[in-house]
């Protein structure tokens, strides 16, 4: 038997195994395995690299990536191209926190329950919520869990969502939702928002109301007037809310909503190729012990010292499993740590400047794209940093031909929306400059109509 170069298990370690466990071979040990499902021969791999080799290699697949210090990006749709400062990766890179797993002792693991509750806070203060989550794995899966929060709430087994929910998110909960034994029903946009009369009549006998602000298409929603209709039926209101713009609109708990979550990669996180990121969510204080995941506490110990326990944790490892609310058994704590860096490190002002430099570059975006023609989608509805564009032919063929000249223009709606083949939406972040903006006219300009 060869040694492996890469583990340290020895001739003797496995004959010293093998006569543990009380046969003489690998062969006697696995001779239950019928000789009909066992592989005979050697498999058809290529030779094995050296180090060098293999490090070459990898760096060559590596280089056929593209990011976005090599191409200047527009998408959006979710996931977004936001300034993520040197901090960020200063405290995670730290060893206490890159290397620390999920806390299952926490008397031992203060410093990440600190960071945890310090993170849940943020996220009351962002969204006006009273309490927080120690964060789920994306903005999708918190949805789904949010559905189910409202099932136990309300013991009514229908959810509807508004088809300006992003694609993604309503395809995550229409997946958990025969699971949870919930019936999904969409609401129809009316010229890129959601009618509020026509959601309070989707609404009756309701569990939860879900809507994005801003929406799939960038266009602000009448969040209010949404919450209200969903509060009417007796139904919890669930706001998908980008944090990114909660420091120019209103935070969902200062218009009624039950809860509030979304995707928290634009608050810290780099696009990473799509993840891994957070997901965010937070809940009136009356839905506290129906939340999934953890959430952190503060307290003292027997001295008097200030001390963090993990004071709930509804999930199958720590409860029975038909009362849990989600069966994920743990959080992202690190990239939730990002989110928390970034959003001290901007604070409450910053938050605002970032949002208003959004609303002035997309703004910007808007006009240049027009005046080469370019006919806005919902022109007459308020955007926040995205707006969608007819670019007159098949998005994803002007998608793929902007991208030779070393943009990518944005996302093809076309693959989620019947009608809009033709329509692409731009995402316009504060990284964005007016320079990158006239880029982004002119390459259009040159690949569509």
């Amino acid at each position: 038997m060869t040694q492996h170069p890469y583990l340290a298990l020895t001739d003797d370690d496995r004959e010293e195994m093998l006569r543990a466990i009380g046969v003489s071979s690998v062969d006697e040990l696995f001779r239950d395995i019928p000789a009909g499902v066992r592989f005979e021969g050697l498999l058809d791999l290529e030779p094995a690299l050296s180090e060098h080799e293999l490090s070459a290699h990898l760096t060559e697949l590596a280089s056929r990536n593209v990011d976005t210090t090599r191409e200047l990006s527009f998408l959006g749709a979710g996931i977004y191209d936001h300034y993520v400062p040197g901090v960020v990766d200063a405290v995670m890179q730290r060893g206490e926190f890159l290397t620390a797993y999920t806390p299952y002792q926490p008397e031992m693991s203060q410093g990440v329950l600190q960071a945890i509750f310090e993170y849940q806070t943020a996220v009351c203060e962002l969204t006006g919520m009273d309490v927080s989550n120690a964060s789920g794995y994306d903005g999708t899966t918190v949805t789904a869990d949010a559905c189910f929060i409202a099932k136990h709430a309300t013991n009514r087994a229908r959810i509807v969502i508004t088809e300006a929910t992003s694609p993604q998110v309503r395809q995550v909960v229409k997946t958990y939702a025969p699971g949870f034994g919930l019936e999904v029903v969409e609401v129809p946009h009316r010229d890129g928002t959601t009618d509020p009369d026509e959601l309070r009549i989707a609404a009756e006998d309701a569990a939860a109301v879900i809507f994005q602000q801003p929406n799939v298409f960038g266009c602000l929603e009448p969040a209010p007037e949404l919450a209200a209709a969903a509060n009417d039926a007796g139904a919890l209101s669930i706001a998908h809310v980008d944090p990114l713009s909660l420091g120019v609109l209103e935070a969902p708990g200062r218009y009624g909503c039950a809860i509030a979550l979304g995707e928290g990669q634009g608050a810290g996180n780099f696009p990473a190729f799509g993840g891994p990121h957070y997901g965010f969510l937070a809940a009136r204080q009356e839905y506290i012990r129906r939340m999934p995941g953890r959430i952190v506490g503060e307290t003292v110990d027997a001295a008097g010292k200030r001390g963090y326990v993990l004071t709930l944790q509804t999930r199958e490892q720590h409860i029975r499993r038909e009362k849990a609310t989600s069966n994920i058994t743990t959080n992202q704590t690190l990239l939730a740590l990002g989110g928390l860096v970034y959003l001290t490190w901007l604070g409450p002002q910053g938050l605002r400047e970032v949002g208003e430099a959004c609303l002035s570059l997309s703004a910007y975006a808007k006009q240049q794209l027009a005046e080469r023609g370019f006919e806005q989608l919902f022109a007459d509805r308020t955007t926040f940093k995205e707006f969608a564009v007819r670019v007159g032919r098949n998005a994803r063929a002007v998608v793929k031909a902007a991208r030779e000249r070393g943009v990518h223009p944005g996302y093809a709606l076309g693959r989620d929306y019947e009608g809009m083949d033709d329509v692409l939406l731009v995402a316009v972040t504060e990284k964005r400059t007016p320079a990158e903006i006239d880029r982004l006219a002119e390459v259009l300009a040159e690949v569509a109509g």
